[in-house]
């Protein structure tokens, strides 16, 4: 009778995987020290909206990052990955070359895409679409005539990527300071459209147009001759979920025409039916010039993103006969075009972004403003399937609470001991669930929330830091 080699132990397996990653894997926006104390939480298996590690099964309400928008171990989506990279595992689009699914995916982006914006350039990351539209907007002024206008208008709490650029384009100073980066007078950062935190005494509505006319007040501050664009997410997603009032995108797009800037729409998290709606710019009644597509590209499946262009700044950029000193290795990598083909069709022949809009949707806003009873929240911000639970110390003056007390935490780790995966944003907890999720796992999700509540609400009795 043979014995089972020690090798052969799960467990000791993941102790030696466990580390090896310790020792050499560098983790993104993860606090060294906390690997030093613990070993990393080892994610093994996926399927629907549950991941499984370590003999632990969570409910996923994060969706990843906001990328799995159909749902884990899809087999259709490997199976397509397969074919694709046995017929064409990998070649460049330099060069005027290309390949079935890069052309194929270009043209079914442009046939959801909103009038007028209808060129792609193919990237891996949000990162890098957006870095692309930087470049392509300086572009486009210069040949225009007007190098001058360098200048890009962002906002508080805004999150654009984590290269140079798109670090400096966002609203987290540490990104920012912990490098050294410097914009050069070139990123210029406005109030957003957050009315919880900033509103005052305005309404909603009211605070809206305010915060619009502050992007109009820095462009006639700077001169507009000096702005490029302004580049914002229709919802600021990583830093809280913040969702602006109605009456802001209408009045921003009406901003940016009026002194010739051109505005770039982010829609990483929330393009693609993340809203319920393809573009959340057909949600807000807005329409940008150019935009930028990722995480739900491909649900996650295979890293790809895309630049999106209008027509105009595409005739002008393309006019001149001269290579575009632009791209990566893997733009239009034909595996991840495939990928993203296969995802976009899972989208339309199930009808998920309509399930998000007229179903499901409806179904989480109305369950998770439950949780607007409880001591510690302030209030539920929900569009489709993402939602912000905003946490307050005090409910009448919206007052928070020390960001180093890092209550967000508190409560996303209790949430995760419960089984379910929040995503915390200071004094914000962020839900964005995969597009599949069902009523019953909405339900679970709710209590396990407002479970995750009551535990840190008695921590902190017991401390003696509540009220």
């Amino acid at each position: 009778m043979n014995k089972t080699s020690k090798m052969d132990d799960p467990a000791v397996t993941m102790a030696r995987l466990q580390a090896l990653d310790r020792r050499y894997h560098l983790h993104p926006f993860t606090d060294p020290q906390a690997l030093v104390q613990a070993p990393p939480f080892l994610m093994e298996t996926a399927e629907g909206c549950y991941v499984s590690g370590q003999g632990i099964r969570l409910l996923d309400a994060m969706a990843g990052l906001g990328c799995v928008n159909i749902g884990y171990g899809r087999k259709e989506m490997v199976e397509t990955a397969a074919s694709a990279m046995e017929q064409l595992s990998y070649y460049h689009s330099f060069a005027a070359v290309t390949n079935p699914a890069a052309a194929a995916l270009a043209g079914k982006l442009v046939s959801l895409m909103p009038e007028g914006l209808n060129r792609v350039f193919f990237a891996n990351s949000g990162s890098e679409a957006n870095e692309t539209l930087i470049k392509l907007a300086l572009m486009y002024w210069r040949r225009k005539g007007k190098p001058k206008k360098r200048v890009f208008i962002t906002r508080d709490y805004s999150y654009h990527g984590s290269t140079i650029a798109t670090s400096l384009l966002g609203g987290n100073d540490e990104m920012i300071a912990d490098y050294g980066l410097d914009a050069h007078g070139e990123v210029a950062r406005v109030v957003a459209p957050f009315w919880y935190r900033d509103g005052g005494d305005m309404d909603a509505e009211t605070f809206g147009l305010h915060a619009a006319r502050a992007i109009e007040q820095k462009i006639v501050e700077l001169g507009a001759d000096k702005v490029a664009a302004v580049i914002a997410e229709p919802i600021q997603g990583t830093l809280g979920a913040v969702m602006p009032p109605d009456s802001y995108w209408p009045e921003v797009e009406r901003i940016c025409r009026r002194h010739n800037v051109l505005l770039i729409a982010d829609e990483v998290v929330t393009g693609l039916g993340r809203t319920g709606a393809w573009f959340a710019q057909q949600t807000y009644g807005f329409k940008a010039d150019m935009m930028a597509l990722a995480k739900g590209l491909s649900s996650g499946y295979f890293p790809i993103s895309a630049a999106v262009i209008s027509d105009e700044i595409a005739d002008v950029v393309t006019a001149e006969s001269a290579i575009m000193n632009h791209g990566f290795t893997t733009s239009a990598h034909p595996v991840g075009c495939a990928v993203a083909l296969k995802n976009l069709d899972i989208l339309e022949r199930e009808n998920l972004v309509d399930r998000v809009a007229n179903d499901i949707g409806p179904y989480f806003a109305t369950r998770l403003v439950e949780l607007e009873k409880h001591p510690l929240v302030g209030e539920v911000r929900v569009r489709g399937l993402i939602a912000g639970i905003e946490l307050t110390r005090n409910k009448q003056t919206r007052e928070q609470y020390p960001v180093n007390f890092n209550l967000g935490g508190h409560v996303g780790h209790a949430a995760m001991i419960r089984g379910v995966i929040a995503r915390p944003a200071g004094n914000a907890i962020v839900l964005c669930p995969p597009f599949i999720i069902k009523r019953g796992e909405v339900d679970y999700m709710v209590a396990s929330m407002m479970d995750a509540l009551n535990d840190t609400l008695a921590l902190m009795k017991q401390q003696g830091i509540w009220p």
